[in-house]
């Protein structure tokens, strides 16, 4: 897997993250890896509605059961099928998960954080129209518990 080089696109909720890799995606034609995907099949699997309640559940479930390192994995096994040299990795979130990328791919693997300040985020959360807009005080809550949650 050291063939890969790998970007961890980081930043809170509303940042911009997924416009930044759709211009890498569209412009350069690197491939994709999305982390929170394991959050959405385990939501569709179980029939729950997608809300902001519900993934902080199974994405705290999913960490619960099978470690830290448990979106990392599942975004490492997906990266060993692509067959892109480059690679960015979507919405890398906890310490253990920078951790398990630089040990499988080393210095192939480096971060772009992207950042908005809080009013914008929350603008654009508010606004987003794929149902997983969230009021102001759900963007806030989602903050904090990312960053709390975030270490090791």
């Amino acid at each position: 897997m050291k063939n890969k080089e790998v970007v961890g696109v980081i930043g809170l909720p509303g940042s911009g993250k997924t416009e930044v890799v759709k211009y890498i995606e569209q412009k350069y034609g690197w491939a994709k890896v999305y982390f929170p995907e394991a959050v959405f099949d385990e939501i569709k699997k179980r029939g729950l509605e997608i809300s902001e309640a519900n993934e902080r559940t199974i994405r705290e479930w999913l960490r619960e059961e099978y470690g830290e390192r448990s979106f990392s994995t599942k975004a490492i096994e997906k990266i060993s099928g692509i067959k892109q040299e480059y690679v960015l990795a979507e919405s890398l979130y906890s310490w253990e998960e920078y951790l398990h990328f630089k040990e499988e791919y080393g210095d192939s693997f480096v971060t772009l954080a992207v950042y908005a300040p809080p009013n914008l985020r929350y603008e654009r959360l508010e606004n987003r129209v794929s149902g997983r807009a969230l009021a102001k005080e759900e963007a806030q809550s989602r903050d904090h518990s990312q960053i709390e949650n975030s270490s090791a």
